[in-house]
């Protein structure tokens, strides 16, 4: 179980949204038996998600980032819905490259140039589509540019997966400030200098830190609130129903000729793994649907 915390300052101008995803993250390197920059980098993208998609206004509301590099990891998905749980998968889960100058997992150097491609699915006939240039690969920067030149909020967004020797996952998490449309300007320097004064996300939370302090921390010197927490896990909601859709949609000639073929077919999920097995006569009944 990971947590979820939203607070605002006292004049309503500024959210600041915090989460310790470390169980999310966790459960990504048990899922997808990931490397270690893999790890990070996919943890990164879910928790980023998670902040971004907790709070939408229908329960059925899915937010999806996409990361489209040309480094090793190739292309990064996660999907988050209303309440904060989300669910990623990638080209590649094992990559093997030197830390970078700072002695840390090098996502970005992982990650490579490319785009990053916000998906709000808000139940309309279309989804909202939103795509901006990589900047650096290290997934916070390129998401807080997104704000800055597709949506124009004013963001800021630290980002942190710490990774043990043995692959397991120390500490992960994230912390999500934006100014409110009406927002008075004179609180930006209190924002920046408590950016600035802050240590890396996953310092606070291996020195015990939870969401809700830093959600608070963020905003100290606002009079902050406490305005909502939620648990949030790693879930796929893959289903036989949904997978049997998708074998639909390949098209009754399709099914057809994998069922002549007289061989079980096993699909499966990108997202967690799970395998769906159809035998022949199962994948023939598919084509009078």
């Amino acid at each position: 179980m990971s947590i979820i915390q939203r607070a605002i300052s006292a004049d309503g101008c500024v959210v600041a949204s915090a989460i310790d995803a470390t169980d999310i993250a966790a459960a990504i390197e048990h899922c997808h038996k990931s490397s270690a920059v893999v790890t990070a980098a996919l943890g990164r993208l879910a928790a980023a998600a998670s902040l971004m998609g907790y709070g939408q206004k229908n329960e059925n509301d899915r937010l999806t980032l996409r990361i489209d590099g040309d480094g090793q990891i190739g292309s990064m998905v996660a999907v988050a819905d209303s309440h904060g749980n989300v669910k990623c998968c990638a080209d590649q889960y094992i990559v093997e490259i030197p830390l970078n100058a700072k002695g840390k997992l090098d996502v970005g150097g992982a990650v490579g140039n490319g785009t990053l491609s916000v998906i709000k699915d808000l139940g309309l006939k279309e989804p909202y589509v939103g795509t901006v240039p990589l900047l650096s690969g290290e997934i916070a920067e390129d998401i807080a540019n997104y704000y800055a030149e597709s949506e124009q909020v004013p963001t800021v967004l630290s980002l942190g997966v710490l990774v043990a020797p043995d692959l397991s996952v120390v500490c992960a998490g994230g912390f999500l400030i934006q100014l409110l449309p009406f927002a008075d300007e004179s609180c930006i320097p209190i924002l920046e200098k408590n950016v600035a004064a802050m240590p890396p996300v996953t310092e606070l939370l291996k020195g015990g830190m939870t969401a809700e302090t830093i959600a608070l921390r963020c905003l100290d010197g606002l009079e902050p609130n406490l305005l909502d927490s939620a648990e949030a896990n790693y879930r796929c909601d893959c289903s036989r129903e949904r997978t049997s859709k998708i074998l639909i949609a390949l098209g009754k000639d399709e099914l057809k000729a994998l069922s002549d073929e007289g061989e079980d077919i096993e699909v499966c999920c990108h997202f967690c793994n799970k395998k769906y097995v159809f035998t022949p006569q199962e994948i023939l009944a598919l084509t009078e649907h």
